[in-house]
């Protein structure tokens, strides 16, 4: 408005020509030209009127092209931010559309972009980020937290409050966690999910240590079961930079939102239990998404029901299973220890490193990237859980024989041998001290047969020889071919004695 004022004022009042003015004023000759122009046609001249300050003296010059303006049909800006956020939709295309409405009464493409983006600048005065519908899904925990009371021990323990925000919609979701460690933010996650009914092709948390093994600025590393968490769903995850809010600004509106209209709200109340917190927060939740918006047209729910929505990935068929992963050494004896329990791998495994991938119910043995056992996962503490197809083979034979498989075998080869066969393990103070003598009977067995084996069992029985040497040195000699009783031998006369009485001595 200043150069306008000594526009008029050199025009009026001093003899220079229109380029000695535009020196002056250090402007173009055009434009001074332009402003005694728009002055002739609003009827000013020099020297202006009292009381006309820059404002209203800008109202009298424009006021023509603002009436030819309004000639003109205005978009629905709303509308059109709206549909800016839809796969492949432009400015151009939306102005097309505008025009093939209004006609000659729409504005060129020029006025109709720089009207929107003049609408668009007064929402925030910041940086604007423009998120696809369906793209992206962000994360995060709200800082205040509210208190559990044990009802039976009066211990307080805080419970948090995990936050999901759709970028396109600013759909909200919210749930009660008993804390933020990685089960609490993978469980928050796949809530979230099933909340909104399919799946976004990103997901931007912020960085903890819970979900991010490295949380380099450039290169940021998932740790295993984040990892598993994105390809079970068929997303990506993509952490914000440390330290740099701005990544996950929607998050943060979130959060805020969720503060003020969920948490402030139950500040007063007393929970006993998470469910009970998490059943309030669940039941607050629908009232701030349905929320008219300030600027746009709908709420975040028809929002969401319009945009987000129909461009949401499908959710998978299976439940997303949480896993611990680590790493362990193959002891000698072919089993692993997780938790003071120990289960068993296959024996030619001994020695090497393998990982753990333990669940609530399973606990599973990779090797190499290929699983090679799996034990339901007990919490008894210093159990044993022991395959016997990992076992060697002679472990596994020895595993394998009780009492009640010796005498069976025994029986198959005669009665005598099941005989002795029992009083080898009766005759010990525990059963399986007599376990190597039957294995060694049966040995005896395979090497001479059943028959010499049952004739040497009779002999060894007959003599009360009740050893396993006993009856590999009878086999040895071969003195089960023999007859078992001595011949019978003729009774020897007694000479006549004189200090032999004799029977009838007594009578």
């Amino acid at each position: 408005m200043r150069k306008i004022r000594d526009a008029l004022r050199y025009r009026y009042t001093t003899e220079l020509s229109l380029e000695a003015i535009a020196r002056a004023l250090n402007i173009s000759k055009g434009v001074v030209a332009k402003y005694l122009r728009l002055a002739e046609t609003a009827g000013i001249a020099w020297p202006l009127p009292e009381g006309l300050d820059d404002a209203a003296l800008e109202r009298c010059l424009y006021r023509q092209c603002e009436a030819r303006a309004s000639a003109h049909v205005e978009p629905d800006y709303a509308r059109v931010h709206q549909e800016l956020k839809k796969k492949g939709v432009t400015l151009t295309l939306l102005w097309e559309e505008y025009r093939e409405g209004v006609g000659d009464r729409g504005f060129q493409y020029t006025a109709f972009c720089t009207r929107y983006r003049d609408w668009a600048g007064k929402l925030k005065r910041s940086m604007r980020q423009i998120h696809r519908v369906g793209e992206k899904l962000f994360a995060d925990y709200a800082g205040p937290t509210l208190p559990i009371i044990d009802a039976q021990t009066g211990e307080i323990r805080p419970a948090s409050i995990f936050v999901a925000v759709l970028g396109a919609t600013n759909y909200t979701f919210a749930c009660a966690t008993p804390g933020q460690t990685q089960a609490d933010w993978l469980g928050g996650l796949a809530r979230a999910l099933a909340g909104i009914g399919g799946v976004p092709q990103l997901i931007v948390p912020d960085n903890p240590r819970a979900l991010i093994r490295d949380p380099n600025r450039y290169e940021p590393e998932l740790n295993r079961a984040t990892a598993e968490f994105a390809a079970h769903y068929g997303t990506v995850i993509l952490p914000a930079r440390p330290r740099k809010p701005q990544d996950k600004a929607k998050a943060e509106l979130g959060v805020q939102v969720v503060e003020r209209w969920i948490l402030a709200r139950l500040r007063h109340r007393q929970f006993f239990c998470l469910a009970e917190f998490d059943a309030a927060v669940t039941q607050l939740l629908p009232a701030l998404n349905d929320r008219p918006f300030k600027k746009l047209p709908g709420c975040r729910s028809s929002a969401f029901a319009l945009l987000d929505a129909p461009y949401l990935r499908a959710l998978p068929v299976t439940a997303f299973v949480l896993a611990e992963w680590k790493r362990a050494r193959v002891s000698i004896d072919y089993h692993v220890e997780f938790d003071d329990n120990y289960y068993s791998v296959p024996h030619a495994l001994v020695r090497q490193e393998v990982e753990l991938r333990v669940t609530r119910g399973t606990v599973e043995v990779l090797a190499s990237g290929r699983r090679v056992a799996s034990h339901p996962r007990s919490y008894r503490g210093g159990h044993y859980e022991t395959l016997p197809e990992h076992m060697p083979a002679a472990h596994r034979a020895h595993a394998q024989w009780s009492p009640g498989r010796l005498i069976t075998w025994a029986a198959t080869v005669g009665t005598a041998t099941a005989e002795l066969v029992k009083r080898l393990l009766m005759e010990k103070a525990h059963p399986e001290q007599g376990y190597r003598s039957c294995l060694g009977l049966m040995r005896l067995a395979r090497t001479h047969g059943h028959a010499r084996m049952e004739a040497a069992c009779t002999r060894a029985l007959a003599i009360g020889a009740h050893r396993y040497r006993s009856v590999a040195s009878i086999l040895e000699k071969g003195l089960d071919r023999q007859p078992l009783a001595p011949p019978a031998q003729a009774e020897l006369a007694l000479p006549d004695h004189a200090n032999v009485r004799g029977p009838t001595y007594y009578h």
